[in-house]
């Protein structure tokens, strides 16, 4: 294990003046401008921002690996007060993995697919520490089981393509803590997880970093998150800090109209689309090429005002300035003293209320089995030689013109299942599927008619899988125009096209971009826009926002809901983001081991009566909002294996309100707490109701923690 050095009392990190260019043949690019940020023993700072605004090169920086073609042009980089320029190949290699490691944000860029997940997690204490391989083996298997997978012994075995994308991360966050660094750098770190492992897997950093006084820079999209544990916090626009301070100065006081922007694309507790619409940041993040003068974030500023902010006074950008009273709070704007935030109200997504059309989909207690053959001598022996999976059943549900249906629950719950059989991935096992008025369940996508197929498209989760390489966005965008017959002529499929891009807010020279090209919030946006440019009568989106900003989200949120009224698209929406689900969705399905455990209208799924397993995943979601106050609730013990799912009760192994032997033996009944609201539970309706809520507002403007 690599510590703290005990006669070392300065700065764990500090950045100075730091700038880092990349260069490429079109000359210098400037990614990121004048950065500062000093990070002592044991503290933790979050760095927010839109995708492309420089968070990742910051910590990329730190590491000193930004490729062949990135430097740093100026400032410079003090670990323990060491410059880090100054060190050796050897030294750094020295340094990454052991006193200081990263998490990144694509798993399957930091695992090896020709070696088995145990072997690389091994590696770590063996290259760093004097270790045995037997003792490497158990501290390997032993951070799998603390970072919530099932089967650490499976997952030692398996190799990364074996496992789901949330259980790849978990794996990377795994080795990142095998060494116990002293300076962690998360480059967000919990995306691909669903909120009750993020929950468990916050609090598992957050124990080591305590243990071990580790220092922490937390890179994040989710405000949430970062409130749930980083003490300051940097907000970054276009390669410049904007505004920085204490994580609760920022918060409750922020300053800078682009952290307000930001906090108004959030949907928070309680909100709807209605009464509190969001409000998506509007114009696009500048190229870091096209910065205009002055203050960046001018041309998206509603307070703008030519002659003051695009005057930078010889400087590359706006000065920092310090807020009276606030030590350490500082902005980067000239009319942030000026701004009346009370009366300021900006116009937000048309929240109109859609009625619900004629039923479109229909799905009727449908199952879905995989057969496992199991070629063992044990399962020779016992003659029990074929097994089977249940990822999904008996799902029954319905969806309607104009609505949103969302599908919530862990990875592994049988969500992605559901979607796969929805869209003739696979065929269901037992069960019906109708859409519009056609069974489906058992039509491959090969036997469906080109109608079936252009009127129920998909948003995937991982867009890297789903894009052609070799073409550029434009042209897979035009295909999908051509060959569902929305436009033929080449003009007109231009057009549209640039409307696309338009929508989900891209730049349209992106139109020959491609995906390598990309970034990855950047891939998944062109991958929503694929999928609606058929203007298909469903959709199915498998967590189409994990990957996005949150300003990128509201903006897609929009696009959605508009898409919804102007065609009366069904969406049936995957997420684990349970604050956009209340926002976006008219109806919830909460799924847990293949089983539908509770379903109804969006308010009636997120007040009590609550199931517990609802219960604790609103419990789990991380609230950007110091105001209000969350029940804790934590699941004991990981997920059960799909092999091997317990008796009567899935969830009766993880229940903390568990009644007894009941919950063993039986399967729970479909019990209607209001008419569409079920609840499969055995504990009576009566006790569920009188639940205290998950969430409460503990007053405007007073922090929880007080």
């Amino acid at each position: 294990m690599t510590g703290v050095d005990q006669d070392y009392d300065g700065p764990i990190l500090e950045c100075r003046n730091l700038s880092i260019s990349y260069f490429t043949r079109a000359g210098e690019i400037p990614a990121v401008i004048d950065f500062n940020l000093t990070l002592h023993q044991g503290d933790s700072v979050g760095l927010v921002g839109e995708s492309g605004c420089g968070k990742s090169t910051v910590a990329m920086a730190i590491m000193r690996y930004l490729g062949g073609n990135g430097a740093i042009v100026g400032g410079q980089v003090f670990y323990k007060g060491r410059d880090l320029a100054t060190c050796s190949e050897e030294e750094l290699r020295q340094l990454r993995g052991s006193d200081i490691a990263m998490v990144y944000q694509e798993p399957m860029a930091s695992l090896n697919p020709s070696m088995t997940l145990g072997k690389q997690l091994m590696e770590v204490p063996l290259c760093h520490e004097d270790v045995t391989e037997e003792e490497a083996y158990a501290r390997a298997r032993q951070v799998l089981s603390d970072v919530k997978l099932p089967d650490p012994d499976r997952v030692m075995s398996c190799y990364p393509h074996q496992i789901s994308g949330g259980q790849q991360q978990r794996v990377v966050i795994a080795m990142a803590l095998l060494s116990n660094p002293s300076l962690l750098l998360l480059d967000e770190p919990t995306t691909a997880l669903d909120v009750t492992v993020e929950a468990g897997i916050v609090e598992l950093i957050a124990e080591i970093a305590k243990k071990f006084n580790t220092s922490m820079v937390y890179i994040s999209h989710n405000l949430g998150l970062i409130l749930a544990t980083c003490r300051r916090v940097n907000v970054m626009y276009s390669g410049v800090v904007v505004e920085s301070g204490t994580v609760t100065e920022v918060f409750d006081q922020m300053r800078h109209p682009y952290t307000k922007g930001l906090f108004n694309a959030i949907p928070l507790p309680g909100t709807n689309k209605k009464e509190h619409p969001l409000v998506p940041i509007r114009g696009q993040l500048p190229l870091p090429h096209d910065r205009p003068p002055g203050c960046y974030f001018g041309p998206r500023c509603d307070f703008f005002e030519a002659g003051r902010c695009d005057v930078a006074a010889g400087r590359a950008t706006v000065a920092m300035t310090e807020v009276e009273g606030e030590e350490g709070h500082v902005v980067r704007c000239v009319r942030w003293q000026e701004i009346d935030w009370a009366n300021y109200k900006p116009e937000g997504l048309d929240g109109t209320a859609l009625e619900a059309g004629e039923k479109v989909l229909a799905v009727k207690g449908m199952k879905k089995y995989y057969e496992i053959r199991d070629s063992s001598i044990a399962a020779m022996i016992s003659g029990d030689r074929v097994r089977y999976v249940k990822a999904n059943e008996h799902i029954s549900l319905d969806a309607h013109a104009s609505q949103t249906v969302a599908v919530v629950g862990e990875s592994g719950c049988g969500k992605s299942t559901f979607a796969k059989v929805l869209m003739g991935l696979e065929t269901a096992t037992d069960g019906a599927v109708e859409f519009n008025g056609q069974d489906i369940a058992n039509e491959p996508v090969q036997g469906r008619s080109p109608k079936q197929v252009g009127s129920m498209q998909m948003v995937f989760q991982n867009p890297f899988d789903t894009l052609n390489p070799s073409h550029s966005v434009g042209a897979q965008l035009a295909r999908v125009i051509r060959k569902f017959g929305v436009e033929t002529d080449p003009d007109k499929v231009q057009n549209r096209v640039l409307e696309l891009l338009d929508l989900v807010k891209l730049p349209r020279e992106f139109v020959w971009r491609r995906p390598r090209q990309l970034s990855g919030g950047q891939k998944q946006r062109v991958g929503i826009a694929r999928a609606f440019a058929g203007n298909p009568s469903l959709v199915v989106a498998d967590e189409p926002v994990s990957a996005l900003d949150v300003s990128v989200q509201a903006a897609v949120t929009g696009l959605l809901m508009d898409i919804q009224r102007e065609y009366r698209t069904t969406l049936i929406f995957i997420s684990h983001d349970l604050s956009l689900v209340r926002y976006l969705a008219d109806r919830v399905v909460v799924m847990y081991l293949g089983h539908i455990v509770e379903k109804g209208t969006t308010d009636e799924v997120f007040a009590p009566p609550y199931h517990p397993y609802t219960e604790a995943l609103l419990s789990a979601v991380p609230i950007a909002d110091t105001a209000i106050k969350k029940k804790r609730i934590i699941l004991e013990g990981n997920l059960p294996s799909v092999t091997n799912p317990p008796s009567g009760c899935a969830f009766n192994t993880r229940c903390p309100r568990k009644i007894g032997s009941i919950c063993e033996a039986e399967v729970p009944p479909d019990v209607e707490a209001s008419p569409g609201h079920v609840i499969a539970c055995h504990i009576p309706l009566e006790e569920l109701r009188e639940v205290d809520p998950v969430i409460v507002q503990v007053g405007n403007g007073q922090s929880a923690a007080e």
